[in-house]
């Protein structure tokens, strides 16, 4: 069995986030450690649903090449995740984007942070050279289903846009 990737912590910690028990509670305490698979090494995240106490459980890979902490959030290196399509990501920069706070700046800067660093995860499935996210950059139904609805958002000029646009907001509340 091969594992996808987790570039980061604060990378498995969102594909955790985002796929919640099969109850439908995203609650889970998770602990991880470094475990030894037939492949090598791997990184298991496992935690106790508090919403119908299952067991849970999660494998990832390790990246070829560690990814330093840049800031919050630190999703991954310069290559596209593994773990969520460009869709997700763009559907996570908008989650985040909606939930800024009016009366909170430090809040409202994390906020922001995580929906900028969602859409420069986007632009990573733009491969040199092209203008837009390619079909294979959209595997989840999630991410289908956003592509479907506005194809245009995943063009790179677009995405550039909103991204320099969050990063601009973000400074405002600093």
């Amino acid at each position: 069995m091969t594992f996808a990737v987790a570039r980061t912590r604060d990378e498995a910690h969102l594909y955790l986030d985002l796929h919640p028990c099969a109850c439908g509670s995203p609650e889970t305490t998770w602990g991880s450690a470094l475990v030894g698979t037939e492949e090598g090494l791997a990184s298991r995240y496992s935690g106790v649903c508090a919403e119908c106490g299952a067991q849970r459980e999660y494998l990832f890979a390790l990246p070829d090449k560690p990814v330093l902490p840049a800031g919050h959030p630190t999703f991954g290196g310069a290559e596209p995740s593994q773990l969520l399509d460009a869709g997700e990501w763009l559907w996570v920069a908008d989650l985040s984007a909606g939930n800024v706070p009016v009366d909170d700046d430090a809040e409202a800067r994390r906020a922001l942070s995580v929906a900028t660093a969602a859409v420069e995860e986007v632009v990573k499935f733009v491969p040199p050279g092209a203008d837009e996210v390619p079909e294979d950059g959209f595997w989840s139904l999630r991410g289908r289903e956003m592509r479907a609805a506005e194809p245009g958002r995943f063009q790179l000029d677009r995405l550039l846009i909103v991204r320099d646009t969050y990063r601009d907001l973000v400074a405002r509340h600093a």
